[in-house]
């Protein structure tokens, strides 16, 4: 069954809720310190691998599309500062396993935290009781909306 074209209004509803959600990831990522160490694509490496114990540099590459040899630069910086390792692999000599250091770890760490506070701050500061609860009840729905593939 095709789905339905979604109504005027929806679609409007869709391109104010994709505009203040990326302004508010933009403000988030504005509000970390931490952003000055790390490129955007070296953070989501940070990210991935902190999500997945172990990772081949192809695998990052693919998942960051980007090329191999882009991707062994991003690993050559991150592992110069510390924020992960390389380690061969137990089954096979040739192929050498990305692990996130305890540096990067620390680095995620801090980030959040970084940005948590502003967003606390902000909150505090600029909604009302009654946003506040409005945001609340909003959150089942966006988390349903980014947990679909």
């Amino acid at each position: 069954m095709a789905a339905q074209a979604p109504q005027p209004d929806a679609l409007h509803l869709a391109t104010e809720l994709r505009t203040v959600v990326t302004r508010l990831v933009k403000k988030l990522r504005a509000h970390s310190p931490t952003r000055e160490k790390l490129s955007l694509t070296e953070r989501s490496v940070v990210r991935l691998l902190d999500q997945h114990p172990h990772l081949l540099p192809s695998e990052l590459a693919e998942r960051e599309k980007v090329t191999t040899q882009s991707m062994s630069q991003i690993l050559r910086h991150l592992t110069e500062g510390g924020y992960i390792e390389r380690r061969p692999s137990a089954t096979d000599r040739r192929k050498v396993h990305i692990v996130l250091a305890d540096a990067g770890r620390q680095l995620l760490q801090t980030a959040r935290q970084e940005r948590d506070e502003w967003l606390h701050a902000t909150l505090a500061q600029h909604c009302s009781a009654t946003e506040l609860a409005a945001l609340q009840q909003a959150l089942p729905v966006l988390t349903k909306l980014v947990a679909r593939e």
